[in-house]
């Protein structure tokens, strides 16, 4: 089982903004700290909004959170939202993927794949963010967010270099 780059962005999203918790983040911020593409990101975002994993606020002072805190994040329920499909062979998929089988009828191994899949699901299923957010990741994550200079700090180094 793989998941998709998208499921990739979305729980590295929901990551970093659990460490940044305390402020608002720009998309800007996250897809540098990861060195990802802003636009596959906005797409990323977009649908965490919808499936209210992520706050959204446009305009000056607007950035991203997350929705609830990160211990009340399942990382299973974001992977189901962010997987379009679970199905690990053809004949798994909801509509069949027009796949034919000779084993269609008395095929155990779409059985074995079921019970692996809900195995793998039930390890998502009993972690939220705040089981991923160790300290590790909080010291890696703090590192990566941009420092805001101030002002006077930021027209010195200028001069000066």
């Amino acid at each position: 089982m793989r998941l998709t780059l998208y499921t990739d962005y979305a729980l590295r999203t929901l990551l970093y903004l659990g460490v940044h918790a305390d402020r608002r983040v720009s998309i800007r911020e996250v897809a540098e700290a990861y060195g990802i593409s802003e636009n596959h990101l906005v797409k990323v975002i977009h649908h965490l909004g919808r499936g209210g994993f992520v706050d959204t606020l446009r305009g000056r002072g607007g950035g991203l959170m997350l929705a609830r805190p990160a211990d009340q994040i399942n990382v299973g329920d974001v992977v189901r939202h962010t997987e379009e499909d679970m199905a690990l062979v053809g004949c798994m998929a909801p509509d069949g993927a027009g796949v034919e089988c000779l084993l269609a009828r008395a095929c155990h191994l779409r059985g074995v794949l079921g019970e692996a899949l809900g195995a793998f699901m039930a390890v998502l299923d009993g972690r939220t963010l705040a089981d991923l957010l160790k300290p590790y990741e909080r010291k890696v994550l703090q590192q990566a967010a941009p420092h805001m200079a101030a002002p006077n700090t930021l027209k010195t180094a200028e001069n000066t270099g």
